[in-house]
């Protein structure tokens, strides 16, 4: 890595938490030289402007999330207990990044005012509901499951439900319906015989 990707590196990982947390909005440059000890000069010597910053700290975030998923399927056998994942590492969500789920958090933010973040969010989503998908054909080709009438609408209720409690807890301020929505998204999952 040269010194420029390191130095970008450096920006990204020291501004992905505030990004996460304020929203692109609501974190300004001395948000960002603060996070990381660098001048104005510096933080745009290597990202064109603001909007190159909270695309990279968006990549970021989203990054770690889906590499705690991965580390956790890869520990699984059935599709099942792959699935089951979702709830187990949403329902702890310690290793997320600072400020709670950047899907949700961009999401939110980006719908009516940043197009090339909602286009990330957006990407992230159908990515994740393709490989839902994809997990239940598994499913179904291995005999774990039946025929499922509509993988995507399944898909996406799994995806909705869990972003939905997480918006839930925030916004209300009890944690505890995380954990009573996730169970539900668990107790979707096993059902499907």
């Amino acid at each position: 890595m040269s010194k420029a990707e390191k130095t970008r590196q450096f920006i990204v990982e020291k501004t992905a938490p505030i990004f996460n947390k304020k929203g692109y909005a609501g974190t300004s440059i001395s948000d960002m030289t603060e996070a990381t000890g660098l001048t104005k000069g510096s933080i745009y010597g290597n990202f064109a402007n603001k909007d190159e910053v909270a695309l990279a700290a968006f990549d970021y975030n989203v990054k770690k999330v889906i590499a705690m998923v991965r580390a956790e399927m890869e520990k699984k056998k059935t599709v099942r207990e792959k699935l089951l994942v979702y709830v187990d590492v949403y329902n702890n969500p310690h290793g997320f990044p600072e400020g709670g789920c950047p899907i949700l958090n961009t999401a939110v933010e980006s719908d009516d005012t940043h197009d090339a973040l909602k286009k990330k969010v957006v990407d992230v989503i159908l990515s994740w509901k393709d490989l839902i998908i994809s997990l239940l054909q598994q499913g179904i080709e291995s005999k774990e499951f039946k025929e499922i009438a509509d993988p995507e609408q399944t898909a996406l209720s799994i995806i909705a439900t869990i972003e939905g409690g997480i918006m839930i807890a925030r916004v209300t301020g009890k944690p505890y319906y995380r954990r009573q929505i996730l169970e539900q998204v668990g107790v979707m999952i096993r059902a499907l015989k």
